[in-house]
Order: structure tokens, then sequence, then C-alpha cells
């Protein structure tokens, strides 16, 4: 029986208890949350014990998952490491580089598993492609959310588009080659709506556009590669496929066009979308990873390239350099 503790039982938090309670052969054996009011439906809904004491919670546990805002993941992502504990985090990794890279390197000193919480990686409109051989040159994404001051602690680019960020470095094979940015604070002191062009060695370039004020909510991502358009709508669930037809293509809507190198065959495929809980599944894919000492599903170095992305995106929109 893996036991867990858990730091942070706010909105995202009691998600993670939920998903926790549903997974077999792990037992939530309290959690840490100075907030009273999060500590009192913690304890009064869910039966959980409350610990004062952040150092005897993870003293208690296996697993420490960190649900805290990202200027606290640090020290106790580094407190749970030195004891020994696997731990699961919240995106983005840490609140600075060096913290990042420090936590980068405990991980793989201590010999622990560390899985961080970027859960689109479980959107089932993403996992529809996972089997696809991909190699796009061109990708649009618009990620596009109704205000809400929870979370605003932390720029857009920290906040959502951190998110396709790692999708998309998850997917390019290469090296970022150039960042061009540009991003405006309205409601807080940090951007809320940015635009960035990356650049890749490999010759493939991302556009994104991520803003938390907007009339209207929109997840989607839009892969254009040889022969090939794969469009992603990460709200809906939905994913559809368009491709030069092979022979083999099958249960497939199919047209003719014609083009300077004479008719080509295009197929329209929408695959099965199979329901899942991404929380759940990315909680159960690091107890899988601990359980069989297998890599974790999103490591602590995939959290840091994308943190690292994220930090270079600021440092351009404030127009300062930044030490990496």
């Amino acid at each position: 029986m893996l036991k867990v503790g858990v730091f942070g039982v706010g909105h995202l938090g009691k998600f993670h208890l939920n998903n926790w309670k549903e997974i077999e052969g792990v037992k939530i054996v309290g959690f840490f949350d100075p907030n009273n009011e999060n500590a009192k439906i913690a304890t009064e809904e869910y039966g959980l014990k409350r610990f004062m004491d952040e150092d005897k919670l993870i003293d208690s546990c296996d697993i420490i998952d960190v649900i805290a805002p990202t200027d606290h993941h640090f020290n106790i992502c580094m407190a749970a490491i030195r004891k020994g504990r696997h731990v699961f985090v919240e995106k983005p990794l840490a609140h600075t580089i060096q913290e990042g890279r420090d936590l980068v390197d405990m991980v793989r000193e201590a010999n622990v598993k560390m899985q961080v919480g970027h859960v689109e990686r479980f959107n089932p409109a993403y996992l529809a492609i996972k089997d696809l051989n991909l190699n796009p040159m061109f990708i649009e994404v618009h990620r596009l959310a109704q205000f809400n001051p929870r979370g605003t602690e932390v720029s857009v680019i920290l906040d959502l588009m951190i998110h396709d960020i790692d999708i998309i470095l998850n997917l390019v094979k290469s090296d970022v080659k150039h960042i061009s940015a540009s991003g405006v604070a309205v409601m807080t002191e940090t951007p809320d709506i940015a635009n960035v062009r990356i650049e890749f060695n490999n010759g493939c370039v991302a556009n994104l556009t991520s803003s938390r004020i907007s009339m209207k909510k929109m997840r989607k991502m839009r892969l254009f590669q040889k022969d090939a358009y794969i469009g992603i709508d990460f709200l809906e669930k939905k994913t559809e496929i368009i491709k030069l037809k092979q022979p083999e293509d099958t249960n497939v809507f199919s047209f003719d066009i014609e083009t300077q190198n004479g008719k080509k065959t295009l197929a329209i495929a929408n695959p099965v979308i199979e329901p899942v809980n991404a929380i759940k599944m990315e909680l159960e894919s690091f107890v899988d990873a601990i359980r069989n000492n297998k890599p974790t599903a999103v490591s602590e170095i995939d959290g840091f390239l994308a943190m690292e992305v994220a930090h270079k995106i600021l440092a351009k929109i404030s127009n300062t350099s930044i030490l990496v």
C-alpha cells in the first residue's frame, strides 16, 4: 500500500483527492494546507487528517502530491526528495529556472520518481494520435479562457500556454532555435494575453496564442506536416485527421482533388475518442512508474524544459535577458 500526502487541497487539490481515493493500492494519510477554509472541507468531507507540520506529513508518506502555489513548489519538493519520497508536482515545475534545475539534479541524485502535472498529455483527444507517425513542420495553437482570479499569481504563459509548450516539445524532436513573443498585462500585473512564435532547428515553426481574458473558451492545436493535417480540440475532446489516402485506409471519408501533379485522394478520419479521466490517468501512471520502476510519463526533465521555454518567452516579452 502506497501512502500519499497532499500539499494543497484547494480547487485542483480536491480533484486530486477524489482521484487518489479511487486508485487501488493507495491510501491518503493526510494533507497540509495553511488555508483554514480548504482544510475544513478536506477534513469534514473527505475525513482526512490535517497535518500542521510539513515534515511530519512527508515522514508519514511514500508519495507527496504538490498542488500548492508555484512559489512553494521548490521548498516542498526539496524537503520530500531529501527524505527519499516520490513526488508528483503540478505544473509549472518550479517558480524559477534555478529552482527547476536544482530539482532535476536532486531527483537524479536521490533516485526517486518525479512526475509533473502536464495533464493535457492525458487528454483523450491527444491520446487518439499517440500512435501516428507525427513530424509537424507548422503548428498553430489557440488556448483562450475567461478571466478567473484563481491562478493569476503567475502569467498566462506559466498558467495556460505552458500546457501547449509541453505538448509541442513532446511532438517536435528538435531544439528551439529562436523565440519571438509579445504580450500585454490587462487584468493583472503579468501578461494576460500573449502571442509567441517558436522556431526549431529542424525547420518547424509553432505559433501560440494564449489569453485568460477572452469571452469564450478555446483549446485547439493544429498540426501540419507532409501530406497530413491533424486538428486537436482539447476542450471538446475531438480529433480530426486529413491526409493523402493510402491503400490500407478504411472506414474513412475520402474525396478526390485536382493538383498540379494530377488527381489525389484525401482521407478524413475522426478517431474514436475513448473517454478517460485525465487526472486519474496521470496519477495512475505515476503509481505504475513507482511500482514497476519505469520512467514517469512527464518527467522532471520534461517539466524543466517546458518551464525553461516559458521563461524565455517571458524574457522576450519583458525585453530582458535570462540566465539559462
